[in-house]
């Protein structure tokens, strides 16, 4: 819910950064859900969050289809 607004909204980035900080303190990784657009990734990639998944990588889909994907895409 955090991450939808993270790119409008001033208090919702600062949760990110505050649980994002909180993690990597304790030992943790940090996966970003429901990442839409690429000024999200880029907020998030500044705060260093380790990893992300949303319809800016794919909509849902099935083996084929993933396997396919990751044969055609950039690396991220």
């Amino acid at each position: 819910a955090f991450i939808s607004s993270i790119d409008q909204e001033e208090r919702p980035l600062d949760v990110v950064k505050a649980i994002i900080s909180l993690a990597h303190a304790i030992g943790l990784e940090v996966v970003a859900e429901g990442v839409t657009n690429l000024r999200q990734l880029e907020l998030l990639r500044e705060m260093r969050c380790d990893l992300a998944q949303g319809f800016i990588f794919s909509r849902p889909c099935n083996a084929e289809e993933l396997e396919a994907l990751l044969l055609t895409s950039p690396s991220w």
